[in-house]
C-alpha cells in the first residue's frame, strides 16, 4: 500500500502538535518525506487545517507552515460531482467525510487515514488510524 488519502484530523493533529496523536502522524509524514508512501488530501482539508492553525498562530505563520507542509502532499480539488455524490449518499452521516471519501476514490487512493474510523464505515476503501497504518506498512 503506497497511496494513502489523509483525513483532516490527521493534518490538524500533526500541525497543532495535538498530544499524543501528533507522534504517529509525524512518523507517517516522515515516510512520505522519504518517498516511501504518497499522501494526498482534499483542498477542503487545507482550508480546515488553516482555520485551526489560526487559533494559535498569526496568519503569516499559518500560511508559511502550510506552504512548507503541503510539499509532502498532493492536494486535490473538490468539484460539483463530489458535492452531488456526498449530498445523496446514505452510507455517510457527515457531509465532510463523504466529500473526503469521494475525493479519495476519484484520485485512486488505496486507503484512507483517519482517527475517526466510525465516520468511514460506508467506505469501500480500507480505513486505518495511524497505529493500524503503521502496522500494515511494516509488513
Amino acid at each position: 500500500m503506497k497511496k494513502i488519502f489523509v483525513d483532516t484530523n490527521i493534518l490538524i493533529d500533526f500541525l497543532t502538535q495535538r498530544k499524543p496523536f501528533d507522534i504517529k502522524a509525524g512518523v507517517i509524514f516522515s515516510l512520505a518525506e522519504k518517498g516511501k508512501i504518497s499522501l494526498g488530501v482534499s483542498a477542503l482539508s487545507i482550508a480546515n487545517t488553516h482555520y485551526h492553525l489560526l487559533k494559535n498562530l498569526t496568519p503569516e505563520s499559518t500560511k508559511e507552515l502550510i506552504r512548507k507542509f503541503k510539499l509532502l502532499l498532493q492536494v486535490h480539488p473538490l468539484n460539483e460531482k463530489f458535492i452531488d455524490l456526498s449530498l445523496n449518499i446514505t452510507d455517510f452521516r457527515d457531509f465532510e467525510d463523504a466529500l473526503q471519501y469521494f475525493t479519495a476514490l476519484e484520485y485512486g487512493y488505496e486507503a484512507i487515514l483517519t482517527r475517526n474510523l466510525k465516520d468511514f464505515k460506508g467506505s469501500n476503501l480500507p480505513v486505518f488510524d495511524p497505529s493500524q497504518l503503521l502496522e500494515v506498512l511494516k509488513k
